[in-house]
């Protein structure tokens, strides 16, 4: 989906110029600061053989990073085929080609058709789907191990931006809109399916949230050391109040 993307009129804000003008980034400057953000929280959570589904990664530059980092293969949604044409030309440059797999699916609306991944990515997605509970409760229920998105921040400035662009396609008859969903809500929905929070990014434009599920075995063990820690502190400290309670005369 690319840059704050979904739904009606998609195809007609995001035409094949957009791919195109993303694509001429240079190289030299690799990704952007808010995808560096989400590559920087997955790899050091550790990748390495590592599935990825990223949901609406337009060209593809981000699981062509994570492959490059040690992924074992991805799969990318998106609701548009106007990015096929350079996400091919980076496959081919990139020689991943044989390990992503582009698909046309809306995840939120038939979510059964897409399998689960160690990693699920939503990078300038949310912003756009208006239905923010369905699209990220169905990214949610496939991330097996992390998942991490962007949003815009809620905030006076980029409200009054979205109000403006959002009446313009209005009165021109593009059904398309774009959305400040709130961040506590977003959050709560993917803690309310098991994942956490675990990292947070601001930059100018964006916001990026890591979260991890506490059922992977990695996490189950550092929160039953975290919780160990926490009894021996207690036992300590209750040894202590013993250790300095006056002494009764015999």
């Amino acid at each position: 989906m690319g840059d704050c993307c979904g739904g009606a009129g998609y195809d007609e804000v995001f035409d094949d110029r957009f791919p195109r003008r993303t694509a001429r980034r240079p190289r030299w400057r690799g990704l952007i600061r808010s995808s560096r953000a989400i590559v920087a929280f997955l790899t050091d959570h550790g990748i390495v053989d590592a599935t990825v589904l990223e949901i609406g990664g337009g060209v593809g530059q981000i699981h062509v990073e994570l492959l490059r980092r040690g992924a074992a293969r991805a799969t990318n949604l998106e609701i548009s085929t106007n990015y096929e044409s350079e996400a091919v030309q980076l496959l081919e440059r990139s020689g991943m080609a044989d390990r992503v797999h582009r698909r046309f699916v809306d995840i939120a609306k038939d979510p059964d058709e897409v399998e689960s991944a160690d990693v699920v990515v939503l990078h300038r997605v949310v912003c756009c789907y208006p239905d923010y509970e369905a699209l990220l409760g169905a990214a949610a229920a496939k991330a097996d191990r992390l998942l991490v998105f962007s949003h815009p921040p809620r905030n006076v400035a980029t409200r009054s931006v979205m109000w403006w662009e959002n009446t313009r396609r209005r009165r021109a008859g593009n059904p398309f809109r774009t959305f400040a969903h709130p961040p506590t809500a977003m959050v709560s929905v993917l803690a309310d399916a098991g994942l956490h929070p675990s990292y947070r990014w601001r930059g100018f434009g964006w916001r990026v949230v890591g979260l991890h599920r506490c059922t992977h075995p990695s996490f189950v063990g550092r929160a039953r050391l975290e919780e160990m820690m926490h009894l021996i502190d207690l036992t300590r400290a209750r040894a202590d109040q013993v250790r300095d309670l006056p002494r009764r005369s015999g």
